[in-house]
């Protein structure tokens, strides 16, 4: 299989009309405990005439030992980056996308903290929908795009950003709960995970508003 090598052409062709791009990617959409996390990294024209740091992937496509130091650097060459969480009490509460929406919202706040102005942005979201404006958003120029963690560099980043905090989280949850064998299947629908269920039922940390002992595996 040809693994593409993700770009700044986009980036590059936003930044005209923009001042900067914040990119955001999602990890966790898909499993059946802990939180959801979105990764969001801004993009500057001073930093998309950088080199894009070698080995930057979609981080599905990083192989796991080498993710948290891809994410390192990744998080050095973009201006800024962080991470929005939401939990799995507000997964259940008011649904995934609603929840992915937040995430995003609360990882854009943390910019704002440290000097980004988002609303100076666009968002470049990974995706074909805009789940950031029914969130509750307010000013901002959202851009969803299909595979732009696969194709553009500062997804990319925001994709193995996000994946290395939360794989941290989920082994931090193992450690509390070993039964579930999170830190090898981070929370999401693995045969052993699943057995585990039904062994033991659902934590505090479990999506108890999914189907989740027949649900398929998510990887």
């Amino acid at each position: 299989m040809t693994v593409v090598e993700p770009r700044l052409t986009l980036e590059r062709r936003l930044l005209r009309d923009h001042p900067i791009v914040i990119a955001c990617d999602e990890v966790g959409r898909g499993a059946l405990a802990g939180p959801v996390a979105v990764g969001a990294a801004v993009m500057t024209p001073a930093g998309a005439r950088r080199r894009i740091p070698a080995g930057l992937r979609d981080s599905k496509l990083v192989p796991e030992p080498k993710r948290a130091d891809v994410a390192a650097r990744a998080a050095a060459w973009v201006s800024a980056s962080a991470v929005g969480w939401a939990s799995s009490v507000e997964i259940d509460e008011i649904g995934i996308m609603r929840a992915l929406g937040l995430a995003t919202i609360r990882a854009l706040a943390d910019l704002r903290a440290h000097g980004v102005i988002p609303e100076d942005a666009i968002v470049l979201l990974d995706g074909n929908y805009d789940y950031i404006t029914p969130a509750g958003a307010v000013g901002l120029t959202v851009k969803p795009v299909i595979k732009a963690d696969r194709d553009c560099a500062s997804a990319a980043a925001a994709s193995v950003i996000a994946k290395v905090a939360r794989d941290t989280l989920m082994t931090g949850l193992h450690d509390e709960l070993p039964a579930y064998n999170w830190a090898s299947n981070k929370g999401y629908a693995s045969p052993d995970h699943r057995e585990a269920i039904r062994t033991y039922g659902i934590s505090r940390h479990h999506r108890a508003s999914w189907s989740i002992v027949d649900t398929p595996t998510l990887f």
